[in-house]
C-alpha cells in the first residue's frame, strides 16, 4: 500500500504545478500608446545607476519619458526642464527643441552612491 502513495502524491503535485502555471501567470505587458509624432524614451534605475550612461534623442521631437525603478528607491530629474520622475509620477511629455546635453540625476536621496547617480540626455 505504501508503494502506491508516493507515485500518487507526485502525480497530484505535478498536476497542481501545471494548474498554477496555466492560471497564475500575469497578463502580458501592454505596449504604451503614443500619439502620432511621439517617441518613447524609457529610463530605468537600479542601485545607484541608470540603465544607460547616455540617452540620445532628436531635436524637435516630442518624447514620452517613462521611468521605472528596477531596484531601490530612485527618481530621475532634469532640472533645466523642470522634470522630476518618480514612482508616483513615472511619465512626462517633453519636446527637446534645443540641441545640447541635459543632466539627468537621481532626485531621491537613495544612499551612499546617490551623488554619482548621473546620466546624460544628448539632444542631436
Amino acid at each position: 500500500m505504501h508503494k502506491r502513495i508516493m507515485p500518487a502524491l507526485i502525480i497530484v503535485a505535478c498536476l497542481f504545478g501545471v494548474y498554477l502555471l496555466a492560471t497564475g501567470l500575469p497578463e502580458r505587458p501592454k505596449e504604451e500608446e503614443l500619439a502620432e509624432g511621439q517617441e518613447l524614451l524609457k529610463i530605468s534605475a537600479t542601485n545607484f545607476n541608470f540603465d544607460q550612461a547616455e540617452y540620445h534623442v532628436k531635436a524637435g521631437t516630442t518624447y514620452v519619458l517613462s521611468f521605472s525603478n528596477k531596484l531601490g528607491n530612485h527618481g530621475a530629474e532634469i532640472k533645466e526642464l523642470g522634470i522630476n520622475l518618480t514612482k508616483d509620477n513615472p511619465r512626462a511629455e517633453v519636446t527637446f527643441d534645443t540641441p545640447g546635453t541635459y543632466e539627468l540625476h537621481c532626485s531621491i536621496m537613495c544612499g551612499q552612491g546617490h551623488a554619482g547617480m548621473v546620466s546624460k540626455i544628448i539632444v542631436e
